[in-house]
């Protein structure tokens, strides 16, 4: 089974040790083990929502605030740029989701 790791026991996000597509992954960490069922293509480092979170919830990572779910995210459900802002960067919502690139400054 492919694991996550959840870094801190309030987290609720967890990331992604290997690329994983709609299936069962063991998550470890301090909370103890449990298994979550992906509901989407995870890809390896990239977050996933251990509880089911409203738009303007809390994402907890180490045990801190990282960003606010901008809208409702599934147990199990990728947590990325598409639908989650950074507390740290105002400009995270103009990031492309798939590289992380600004897409609100032309370059040359």
């Amino acid at each position: 089974m492919k694991r996550a790791f959840q870094v801190h026991a309030a987290d609720n996000v967890a990331t992604l040790l290997s690329d994983a597509d709609c299936e069962p992954v063991e998550v470890v960490g301090p909370a103890g083990n449990e298994v979550a069922l992906l509901i989407e293509t995870i890809m390896y480092g990239h977050k996933l929502a251990l509880s089911d979170l409203r738009s303007g919830e809390p994402i907890i990572k180490y045990g801190i605030l990282i960003g606010i779910a901008t809208q409702p995210i599934c147990r199990g459900a990728w947590v990325h740029l598409h639908n989650c802002a950074s507390s740290y960067d105002t400009r995270s919502t103009t990031l492309d989701v798939e590289s992380g690139a600004t897409t609100d400054t032309p370059y040359l």
